[in-house]
């Protein structure tokens, strides 16, 4: 499956409080962070409890070779991330891979015999797919294309 998982762009850590994490990590010298853009811009969105994606908040690091993410599901819904949690505790829920091109890289997945745990797509096909490979790889895979800027 070359092309797709070749370009590592972040690590999600599932928590259960993201300000205590983050203070953490500032406290040694991981930051600064900054709030993660709003999930609803999603039009096109397929996850086990679609109203809990949308109600996960998310901070960003971004860091000179990487980005680091801190994801804190709802409390009170279901999604694989809680259930990460309360099975497991907190620790690193997917690694995120950078692809040219979301839906080509989903194709690819699926072809490749990888099934689909979620996935979300912006009105320009920008956006994510996160892969069911937690039992075979020990964590989530994702791959994710991100909007272009416009040129000036």
């Amino acid at each position: 499956m070359a092309g797709i998982f070749d370009k590592l762009h972040h690590i999600c850590i599932a928590v259960e409080d993201i300000e205590k994490a983050e203070a953490y990590y500032v406290s040694h010298g991981i930051g600064p962070w900054s709030d993660y853009p709003p999930l609803s811009e999603y039009s096109e969105l397929e996850a086990p409890n679609p109203d809990a994606f949308r109600r996960m908040r998310y901070r960003v690091c971004n860091l000179a070779n990487i980005q680091l993410q801190l994801c804190q599901p709802p409390a009170d819904q279901a999604s694989p991330q809680r259930e990460m949690l309360e099975t497991k505790g907190p620790g690193v829920f997917h690694l995120g891979f950078e692809v040219p091109d979301a839906d080509v890289a989903e194709t690819k997945a699926r072809a490749g015999g990888i099934p689909v745990l979620m996935r979300g797509r912006r009105a320009d096909r920008t956006g994510f797919t996160y892969y069911d490979t937690q039992k075979d790889a020990g964590v989530v895979l994702l791959t994710r294309a991100t909007p272009r800027k416009a040129k000036p």
